[in-house]
């Protein structure tokens, strides 16, 4: 199946999530998953939004909740859509936000582990399989728009990332 067949199908609009990632000098933050949705995965720091909280919102409260952060001043790099034939409700339009911007210092929760890591020594083999076509983009400050199919098992089935000037 491809992306543009899969997409013409939908009936309803993605749901939102959000994605954070801490920035400092040429390190980035990621959090290994401990439970839930990509658990035993490094990741950025994000999830749902609630009732009537916007994208940003959510992005504030969930990296606090996760890593005990207060997030300021979010810049939004990329909008990528995640679709999962094998479980619709998995689908989903992630905003990704980086920032160099908070208060307090990163601390392990129930639900993550933080670390820094060099921005181009990514542990891509310990992420989810699409970070490596569109997150080394990111770090070097790129904006992106992107679209993932996957199959059962995790596996890319097609995928289109775009460089951006703005993304909205």
């Amino acid at each position: 199946m491809k992306l543009v067949k899969y997409r013409k199908n939908l009936q309803q609009p993605l749901r939102q999530a959000t994605l954070c990632f801490l920035i400092k000098g040429d390190e980035v933050l990621l959090a290994m998953k401990k439970r839930g949705f990509g658990e035993g995965r490094w990741n950025g720091v994000g999830g749902k939004p609630k009732s009537k909280e916007t994208i940003e919102e959510a992005a504030i409260r969930e990296t606090q909740e996760e890593i005990n952060v207060l997030l300021r001043n979010l810049n939004k790099v990329a909008i990528i859509n995640f679709y999962f034939p094998h479980n619709p409700d998995w689908n989903q339009q992630v905003i990704v936000f980086v920032t160099k911007d908070w208060k307090e210092e990163p601390i392990e929760t129930e639900e993550m582990n933080p670390q820094w890591f060099k921005k181009d020594q990514l542990p891509l083999d310990s992420m989810w399989p699409d970070d490596k076509f569109w997150l080394p983009m990111v770090m070097k400050g790129k904006k992106i728009k992107a679209e993932f199919l996957f199959g059962p098992n995790d596996i890319v089935l097609d995928f289109c990332v775009n460089e951006v000037k703005i993304v909205s």
